[in-house]
């Protein structure tokens, strides 16, 4: 599933090459994706068409496009949910349709732009599994961080902020993690803890830290948050610049590329190998009906008598 890299590398190259737009038409081919929106498909299409695409934003996972709409005052937000497999492409409408497209949208002229050569005409859906989908949400306070001044979609309004937002600092980590008195890593797979934290960067960041994944929130010290949280950052931003984790092809960036961090992975999808700082080897345990990696060196368990 992609977590916060891959989402905001979709980001970003959605506010590349879609922002400013105006949506000229609107094609639902299947309406799967919409079931999250429960006014259905002609409402979709008719709030959706004519409407300007804004600056997309994203928390953890959670991608949105906010809406300029002369019929519409309330504003809301084009929210994408990826899902499992969801990819979102800029293509032009000439290229062939994809097996799996489930909504196009076709794009004019970037308003209040110069020159435009070429620009590709169609923002396409793609989904195989059908976990993901789209949905038309107001945007309103964002009660989770209320210091931030953003507005947030209301179907997102239970998410908490994530690893890169200003919000999120080694003093607010330390008290959401002492609160929790959970296992570490099941608090960072915990989207309303902190959001875009998944199963592969929750791996990487404990490696980074020397923690164990088993070991009790409550028991972390204000350095050792301020640890962690710099760890989720930097595997985050490394992640980032290498435009993803790809394991197959159901992640994609929007032109179609897939992300090569796979290749600096240290733990998560290597049991068995040498770990690269101690010489250890990787070792793999179930964990919530999926697993975690981890070196039983470098992050020894926890002892029950010691927490």
């Amino acid at each position: 599933m992609p977590e916060l890299p891959e989402v905001e590398v979709v980001r970003r190259g959605v506010e590349q090459w879609a922002a400013g737009r105006r949506v000229e038409q609107v094609q639902v081919h299947d309406a799967r994706s919409l079931r999250r929106f429960a006014e259905g498909p002609e409402a979709f299409t008719r709030q959706l068409t004519g409407a300007v695409l804004g600056e997309p934003q994203r928390r953890g996972k959670f991608l949105w496009i906010p809406l300029r709409n002369d019929h519409d005052a309330a504003h809301p937000a084009l929210v994408i949910h990826l899902g499992m497999s969801g990819q979102v492409l800029i293509e032009h409408s000439e290229a062939p349709a994809e097996k799996h497209l489930k909504i196009t949208l076709d794009l004019g002229e970037r308003i209040g732009a110069g020159p435009q050569h070429q620009l590709p005409s169609q923002l396409r859906f793609i989904d195989q599994r059908i976990f993901g989908g789209m949905q038309l949400s107001p945007l309103g306070p964002d009660t989770a961080a209320p210091g931030s001044g953003r507005l947030i979609p209301e179907v997102a309004a239970h998410i908490a902020p994530d690893p890169l937002e200003e919000t999120v600092t080694t003093e607010w980590l330390f008290q959401v993690m002492r609160r929790r008195r959970t296992g570490l890593k099941r608090a960072l797979l915990d989207q309303t803890v902190i959001s875009g934290v998944g199963n592969i960067y929750a791996d990487e960041a404990l490696w980074l830290a020397r923690m164990h994944y088993a070991r009790r929130t409550e028991t972390l010290t204000r350095a050792q948050a301020g640890l962690l949280l710099e760890s989720l950052r930097e595997v985050m931003q490394a992640a980032l610049a290498a435009g993803g984790t790809s394991f197959d092809a159901l992640y994609v960036n929007v032109n179609g590329a897939s992300g090569y961090f796979e290749r600096s992975l240290e733990v998560y999808g290597r049991p068995g190998r040498e770990c690269s700082r101690c010489g250890g080897t990787v070792r793999r345990e179930k964990f919530m009906n999926r697993s975690s990696y981890f070196c039983p060196i470098c992050q020894p368990r926890p002892r029950a008598d010691r927490w």
